[in-house]
């Protein structure tokens, strides 16, 4: 599978980003997906995950009530809307893959494809 980001980008802070992800993978609705981040000096970090049928998501404390990670099975897309931008946010995001993970434990460790990551940095 090849995920593809797009949408990072220079932000001020409480500014709003969508990023996007498109998989090449033509069972995408398969796949447990998920954005990661990692800033300079620090580890890759979970930031969102969606199950497979949408029905189940989850966020790190840091995003939660922020970001919305969502997905279009029909499109091999996947989605974070990011608003109420942070300063902190400031990082690479990868969008990644799980086959045969779930939601509720995909996480760095146990993802199995990853995108190449998009810059967003937020400004104060």
């Amino acid at each position: 599978v090849q995920l593809q980001a797009s949408g990072g980008g220079l932000v001020q802070a409480g500014g709003s980003l969508r990023l996007s992800c498109a998989a090449s993978a033509r069972t995408f609705s398969r796949y447990v997906m998920g954005w990661f981040r990692q800033a300079p000096g620090k580890e890759r970090e979970l930031v969102a995950i969606v199950s497979r049928s949408s029905a189940f998501t989850r966020y790190a404390d840091s995003v939660k009530g922020r970001f919305t990670i969502s997905r279009d099975n029909a499109k091999n897309t996947v989605f974070l809307h990011m608003n109420s931008l942070k300063p902190d946010d400031t990082a690479v995001y990868y969008c990644a893959a799980s086959v045969n993970g779930t939601a509720q434990t995909m996480g760095v460790t146990s993802t199995d494809y990853w995108g190449q990551g998009t810059q967003v940095t937020v400004s104060s």
